[in-house]
């Protein structure tokens, strides 16, 4: 290649860039505290939005009665992340409660909630992380961590699933709930 075609190419890329960044866009809104609620950004490939902006019910399931959001100095235990294009997407929706019931009470309500979407797996030490290896159905991992007293309730497949984690937190519960949607060519569901 000549170095004039290398300058070309460069000059190209160069533009192409450019070009990209100026269709761009960047919006955030702020709470009262001033802290970013929520963020998005829109590129010419892809839209990213990422904020705290959520609850349970974004997630597709009810909130446990007298149940309050997590919060331990300004750290929110709560995310909505979504990311997508015109081929891909990936949605995450999570956030952390606590309820002075006991555990038990928690995953009877979640239990029945989640059944709404299918057969509840009931997992002690977790699910199995099911990166890249195409299973088609959710599954415990027997091999992970005992915590006592912690459940993981999921429901779905791997493409898309509804999780509820409940632990002990002394004479209360802690629990989180999860909403995870993965969207690529075979999947051509919308986000």
């Amino acid at each position: 290649m000549s170095q004039e075609s290398r300058k070309i190419r460069v000059l190209a890329l160069s533009a192409m860039l450019l070009a990209a960044l100026a269709a761009c866009s960047i919006s955030t809104q702020k709470e009262s505290n001033g802290e970013d609620k929520k963020v998005d950004i829109k590129t010419p490939f892809a839209e990213i939005h990422v904020g705290s902006d959520i609850s349970a019910q974004d997630a597709g399931l009810a909130l446990y009665p007298g149940a309050r959001p997590k919060q331990e100095d300004n750290d929110k235990h709560r995310a909505n992340i979504q990311i997508g294009g015109k081929d891909f997407g990936v949605k995450v929706i999570a956030v952390t409660y606590l309820s002075d019931d006991p555990p038990q009470k928690v995953i009877d309500f979640y239990r029945k909630d989640l059944s709404k979407f299918g057969k509840v797996l009931e997992c002690p030490k977790g699910l199995k992380e099911n990166h890249g290896n195409h299973e088609s159905q959710l599954s415990c991992d027997d091999n992970g961590s005992t915590e006592p007293g912690k459940l993981d309730l999921a429901v779905g497949v791997p493409e898309k699933q509804h999780v509820v984690a409940v632990k002990p937190n002394g004479k209360g519960t802690e629990f989180s709930t999860v909403f995870v949607q993965v969207k690529g060519d075979k999947d051509q569901q919308t986000m």
